[in-house]
């Protein structure tokens, strides 16, 4: 054979490679499906009781983008996923946040929220979990959904 000349016999043909990349795409796929389901949020009981008491008797209605004008004086936190508003004695907002504000439900921390124009909160919005002893923040995550709760009428 002739010094840098290429040897066909020895290349792969093209349904090999073709083949080639489907099993690496099978097997990636294979891999990723095998990834665990995030860990449920455990709430505390006095939580679980603020969760149950601002719910009972509310039916949850299909989710909005946006929280309308409310006090923060009416809001509780559930727990690191969760905060509710209470909207007068009749409607209660519950506001689903994504992983990064665990210890929202602990200690002394505040969510902070800024907001731009008059909307309220909305989806998709940063919220900060701050320490407000050493005033820094310890986390942050999205507003992931908000579903509002309603007594039937």
């Amino acid at each position: 054979m002739i010094a840098g000349a290429i040897d066909f016999r020895t290349q792969p043909k093209r349904g090999e490679v073709k083949m080639r990349g489907i099993s690496l795409l099978l097997i990636g796929a294979a891999l990723g499906s095998c990834t665990m389901a995030p860990e449920p949020v455990m709430r505390s009981a006095s939580g679980q009781r603020a969760y149950e008491a601002l719910l009972t008797g509310k039916v949850a209605g299909p989710p909005v983008s946006c929280l309308p004008n409310y006090n923060a004086n009416d809001m509780s936190v559930i727990d690191g996923r969760n905060v509710a508003f209470r909207v007068g004695t009749g409607t209660a907002y519950m506001v689903h946040l994504t992983e990064g504000c665990s210890l929202l439900g602990s200690g002394n921390y505040a969510m902070l929220t800024r907001q731009f124009g008059g909307t309220g909160l909305c989806r998709g919005e940063i919220v900060q979990v701050v320490d407000t002893l050493n005033r820094q923040t310890v986390g942050s995550c999205t507003i992931a959904e908000i579903i509002p709760y309603t007594r039937p009428r």
